[in-house]
Parts: C-alpha cells; sequence; structure tokens
C-alpha cells in the first residue's frame, strides 16, 4: 500500500487495499499465480504484478490495468519457475503509476527480495524518515518499500533473524509475501487485520492467498489460515513457522464481512455468504419496515437482502439490472447524460417499481453519493416509497488500516444524523444494523473484531504525522 492512500473514488463506495498470492513448488507457479490474482481482482483493479524464480533466476513483471489486460500466454511462459507471488493494488491518490505498482523487488548483496503487501503501515512516515536518515534511498512512495529496506539491513543475520528484527519495527496492518531466489515468506501481523490463508495443491505444492476464492479457482485444498502474528516459511525442505512476538488479541477487520470480501470466500474462519445473510435477518429483527418488495443495489447488498427477505417475509426482486459488461470507458459522456456512471451500470425495471413501497438494503454508506443517484432514478421510475435498510453501523471514523477513508470529514455519517442522512440521500426513512446484530452475525466476539471505523476506538495507535499526513491529502 502507498502510506499516502486516501482517497475515497468519485462513486462513494470504499475500495480495498490490495491482494496477494504465492505459489511454491508447481511448475506452473506462475500461471497459477496469475488465477490467484484473478480471483482476487475485487480488491484491487488499477495495477498487477508476478514475480517468478527458476532455479534461482527471477523475473518479474507488472503493469497498470487488470489481471487479464496484464498478462498474456506469452507473458506468463516468460515467467518461468516453481516458485512465484503476485499483487493486485487499487487506485490511490498520488500514487496512480507503474513505479508504485507490486510486488517491489530488489538486488542486495547478490540477493533478490520481492514483497506483496496487503494492509496499511501506520508508522511508516517514522520509519522512512528514520531509514533516510540513514542513508537509504526510496524508489517509490509505498509503504511496502519500508520492509525491503528494513530486510535489506538485516540480511547479514540470516533470514530468519532479518525477518523478526525487520517485523518488529512495523506498526499496523499487515498481510505480507516475501520472496527470495529458493524462499517463499508469509507475515501476518499479530491483530490479523488483513486475511491470508494456506492451502495444498493437487501435486503437493503449496499456496499463499488473500482469500479462499483463490484456492478454489486453482483447485487447492484449503490447509488453514495463516495465524496472526506467525512467520510462515517455505521451502524446498518444507513449511516452519516461527512466532516472534507475544500473543495478543486479534482484530481482524470487519470490513471484511460487510463489504469487501468475496461472498464465496471464508475469511477469519466465518463464510462471507452466510455471514451477510445472517446480517440481513438481524436487522429485519430489529427494524420495523413494511413495504411490497425488498430489492438491492446488485452486487453490494445481494446477500443481505436474501437474509433480510427470509426473515421479514417480504418479497425479493432484483428492481435494478446491472450492466455485467460494462468495462472501461474513455469517452466522456455528454453535459445532458445526467448520472450517466451509475446509469451505465445499473438501470430500473420501471413496470415493478411504479407505484411500489420499496426497501433497498445496502452494506453500506460512506459518503452518500451513489445512494442518492440511485435513489433518484428510483423516484424518477416511479416508486411511491423508497426506504433504506443498510447491514452494517454508521460509519463514523477514520480507517488507518487499509480501507480508504482516513479522513473523517469524508464519511457522511460523521457530521449528520441518521434523520439528515436520509433527507441527503432522498429517502423516506434509513435504517442501520446495530454493531451488536453485525457482531452477531458473524458468529464470533466484538473483542475480535476490530470496529474503529464504527466505534472510534483504534486497536493500533497511528503515528501522528501519519494521521496528519492523511487529513492533508
Amino acid at each position: 500500500m502507498d502510506s499516502r492512500s486516501v482517497q475515497v473514488v468519485e462513486d462513494g463506495r470504499p475500495k480495498h487495499e490490495c491482494g496477494v498470492c504465492g505459489i511454491f513448488g508447481h511448475e506452473d507457479a506462475a500461471k497459477l499465480t496469475y488465477f490467484g490474482l484473478y480471483a482476487l481482482q475485487h480488491r484491487g483493479q488499477e495495477s498487477a504484478g508476478i514475480v517468478a524464480s527458476n532455479d534461482g533466476a527471477v523475473a518479474i513483471h507488472k503493469a497498470m490495468g487488470l489481471v487479464p489486460e496484464i498478462f498474456s500466454e506469452d507473458i506468463l511462459q516468460g515467467l518461468p519457475g516453481a516458485m512465484a507471488m503476485g499483487h493486485v493494488r487499487y487506485s490511490t491518490t498520488g500514487a496512480s503509476n507503474v513505479t508504485n505498482s507490486q510486488p517491489l523487488m530488489v538486488n542486495h548483496r547478490g540477493c533478490t527480495l520481492a514483497v506483496a503487501h496487503n494492509g496499511n503501515l501506520v508508522n511508516s512516515l517514522e520509519l522512512r524518515h528514520d531509514l533516510e536518515e540513514k542513508g537509504s534511498i526510496f524508489q517509490t512512495s509505498m509503504d511496502s518499500e519500508v520492509v525491503l529496506h528494513l530486510m535489506a539491513r538485516t540480511t547479514h543475520l540470516g533470514l530468519e533473524r532479518a525477518l523478526t528484527e525487520s517485523f518488529s519495527c512495523l506498526r499496523g496492518a499487515y498481510s505480507i509475501l516475501l520472496m527470495t531466489e529458493d524462499t517463499l515468506v508469509a507475515v501476518r501481523d499479530p491483530g490479523g487485520f488483513r486475511p491470508l490463508c494456506l492451502g495444498k495443491l493437487n501435486n503437493g505444492g503449496l499456496i499463499v492467498a488473500s482469500e479462499t476464492c483463490a484456492l478454489d479457482l486453482v483447485e487447492a485444498e484449503y490447509l488453514r489460515d495463516v495465524e496472526p502474528g506467525e512467520v510462515l516459511i517455505i521451502t524446498k525442505d518444507g513449511m516452519r513457522s516461527i512466532f516472534p512476538w507475544p500473543k495478543q488479541k486479534t482484530t481482524f477487520c470487519i470490513f471484511e464481512q460487510v463489504y469487501f470480501a468475496r461472498p464465496d470466500s471464508d475469511i477469519f474462519g466465518i463464510n462471507v455468504y452466510e455471514a451477510r445473510k445472517r446480517m440481513g435477518e438481524i436487522m429485519a429483527r430489529e427494524s420495523e419496515i413494511e413495504g411490497d418488495f425488498v430489492m438491492p443495489f446488485p452486487d453490494s447488498g445481494n446477500y443481505a437482502a436474501i437474509g433480510f427477505s427470509k426473515e421479514s417475509g417480504i418479497p425479493l426482486e432484483m428492481g435494478m439490472i446491472r450492466n455485467h459488461y460494462v468495462g472501461r470507458t474513455f469517452i466522456e459522456p455528454t453535459q445532458s447524460m445526467r448520472d450517466f456512471n451509475v446509469r451505465v451500470k445499473l438501470n430500473p425495471v420501471r413496470s415493478l417499481l411504479k407505484g411500489k413501497r420499496v426497501i433497498i438494503v445496502e452494506d453500506s454508506v460512506i459518503r452518500g453519493t451513489t445512494g442518492r443517484s440511485r435513489v433518484k432514478a428510483l423516484r424518477e421510475a416511479g416508486a411511491k416509497e423508497v426506504h433504506m435498510m443498510v447491514s452494517c453501523p454508521p460509519t463514523r471514523h477514520a480507517c488507518y488500516y487499509g480501507i480508504d477513508f482516513p479522513s473523517s470529514d469524508q464519511l457522511i455519517a460523521t457530521n449528520h444524523s441518521v434523520e439528515e442522512i436520509a433527507e441527503h440521500l432522498g429517502l423516506d426513512s434509513i435504517y442501520y444494523l446495530s454493531l451488536e446484530g453485525l457482531v452477531e452475525a458473524t458468529g464470533l466476539k466484538a473483542d475480535d473484531f476490530c470496529l474503529a471505523c464504527f466505534n472510534g476506538i483504534y486497536p493500533v495507535e497511528p503515528d501522528r504525522n501519519f494521521t496528519k499526513n492523511a487529513l492533508e491529502r
């Protein structure tokens, strides 16, 4: 991640940080990594890269764009070897260029080291300053590069000691893959903010990835999660784990369950699809709302809407149809084409909506820009009433651990009451799932999660300069 990545994109939806995938012990490692990244594309759509090692000869390819746009059969053939790792990344402010794409790779003292990072280091600016004072020269604005510099300064101690010394300096959220010519390493922060799982390939090789959906695509068997605070080292001699830090309470990011993870993944031991259904069910029990039908805005609220409909007995309909063939367009719509960015992706079913009391189920409301345009489209299609059910509490606080809303003034719920939000969005009413209900839907306890974006309690205090930098950008 870029330590300065603070943008909430124009459509008002939150964006995740990154996804990582590593393969060890398979002759088509780069190709399997490609498919792993393909499954993780939802975690980052700006750039992607793969680095591969073939008997110590390391090659890398990365570029801006989506995974299938970047990698062809010929390019993957140029990344031979039985070990590879890759990364997908999302857009950030002031850092949307190939220099900041990952994996990052350096050669130091005759050795190659590459890193792929999912998360955010909250003391990266302080570490960067200290390293620059000691002579380090940075090539990117990525906090991930800090890891490379720390490792380079300690490689003479041996890999295991270098890992322990380097990662002991880091604070924040990180699920990181590192690769040398012959070793793949997976490291997860002591709180376990970001997901990371381990699987076994059908030839006996191994895969490490951000989500289990990547394992499914390459037909790998899920073995377990990489544990919070674990350093997993994979070589030709097998796997070994070290736990350099004292065990602490987990700080799983609950927004993975609400929004980010694919519904077919198991995250933190929880099936995302089932958790989102339960969010809808609990929301139906908590609220008192009547309507003619329930509908999601595809695809964000689909699964909570299923649960809400089941529990409430209100029929589920698809009042908005998504255009699944929307790609990137470089042609600007004319000024008369109002709300083009909304309508090109979603279009209302007018005959279904006309004269109806509509209950929308959404997973979250961040800035409110997307919701306002979508509600307007429903009104124009003839909906008599429009109510919204949101399957998480109001998002009122900044996130410093990898979600792109580190400035509270970007969040509509920070300075507006629930009634004011409803008015702003053009709704008859809005209801948010309680924090207790959200946690109940996961099947875990509140103490297992980072809930900072909802309650403002930060499990890892960010460096003051980090927060100041975030708020200024």
